[in-house]
């Protein structure tokens, strides 16, 4: 595996976040429209209503499938974070941290993520410029 690095650090899984995301949004567009013209045939409209609500709870699956394990990382993310800063400085990180911040500073290495993550709290600043700050990135190849 290659070095990672600000510029290649996103994972992207083709089958889930572009086929298996494009199959379900063609399928809401064809449910929808078998319920548009199912519409006045008394027949077809209960199993037309149907399908678009289950792929409706197809999608939601698709999300909810994808934020609760990230919620969950991200948790577990802040605790490490909050050790390690505690390790390398003697205090916890400071309170006006949002976890897309803690995520963010886990890249930067021992040597600069002390000074990185006072100065980010101090100027508040933002996800994507704390990961741009980083000299020497700290490869987390484990999440998704």
């Amino acid at each position: 595996m290659k070095e990672q690095t600000y510029a290649n650090h996103r994972q992207l899984v083709a089958a889930y976040h572009v086929w298996l995301f494009g199959i379900l949004a063609l399928t809401l567009i064809g449910s929808l429209v078998n319920f548009y013209k199912s519409i006045g045939d008394h027949e077809r409209f209960y199993s037309a209503s149907l399908i678009v609500v289950l792929v409706v709870a197809s999608l939601m699956l698709f999300f909810f499938c994808r934020a609760f394990p990230l919620k969950a990382q991200d948790r577990a993310i802040r605790a490490e974070e909050n050790l390690r800063h505690y390790v390398l400085t003697g205090k916890l990180l400071d309170s006006r941290f949002s976890i897309p911040q803690i995520v963010a500073l886990r890249f930067a290495s021992d040597d600069e993520f002390p000074a990185l993550a006072a100065k980010a709290a101090e100027e508040n600043t933002a996800p994507d410029d704390i990961k741009r700050a980083i000299k020497h990135w700290r490869a987390d190849t484990y999440r998704v």
